[in-house]
């Protein structure tokens, strides 16, 4: 990766919400309140603040993929549905700049891509992770589905449940995403594709 596509002195910021990115906050409101619940039910289900859920809403913060896929569950709706622009590609190319380009940060630091969300009929989600060392805030995650991450740069500490393991380059994990799990990234920064499915 061409560390000036996200220069540590010129990253985008959570609040810098581009109309052409994905409306999450706005699809997590319409279909809460199409379910008649509240932030506070949501935030009691997938486990974490009603300030965050309102925070999302209102395009304050990104979430991480992991709280995505509790809301998304919680929501009952697959987590393209959060994320997805228009659902009528049946293929969807993107190239190194745009997915960079693109990059929304999350509220744990983690800068993120979702990958073909324009695309038709999603089974699984894609996304482009980049995160720097020392600017991540430490979280365990746990949700539904399976997961494959695969280091493109970089190397990455990664655990799931009990067992820690040293990610390099080239290297990738499998596991199912409800056992606890959670990366930091070891190098000054690394990038890695994470697919949820």
């Amino acid at each position: 990766m061409n560390h000036n596509l996200i220069n540590k002195y010129d990253r985008f910021a959570a609040n810098d919400i581009d109309p052409s990115k994905p409306a999450i906050g706005d699809r997590i409101r319409l279909l809460r309140l199409q379910q008649n619940r509240t932030i506070a039910a949501i935030a009691k289900k997938c486990q974490v603040s009603k300030s965050l859920i309102s925070k999302i809403e209102n395009g304050k913060v990104i979430p991480s993929v992991g709280v995505l896929i509790k809301i998304a569950g919680v929501l009952g709706a697959p987590v393209s549905a959060l994320i997805e622009r228009e659902n009528n590609a049946n293929a969807v190319y993107t190239s190194k700049e745009k997915s960079h380009k693109e990059m929304i940060r999350t509220e744990r630091g983690i800068y993120l891509h979702p990958f073909a969300t324009e695309h038709k009929n999603n089974k699984i989600q894609p996304f482009l992770h980049v995160a720097y060392k020392g600017e991540i805030l430490p979280r365990v995650d746990s949700h539904q589905g399976q997961e494959f991450i695969f280091v493109l740069k970089g190397i990455l500490k990664f655990q799931v449940g009990n067992v820690e393991y040293i990610l390099k380059e080239g290297d990738s994990i499998y596991f199912d995403s409800l056992e606890k799990h959670k990366g930091i990234p070891i190098s000054e920064v690394v990038e890695y594709l994470d697919i949820f499915g």
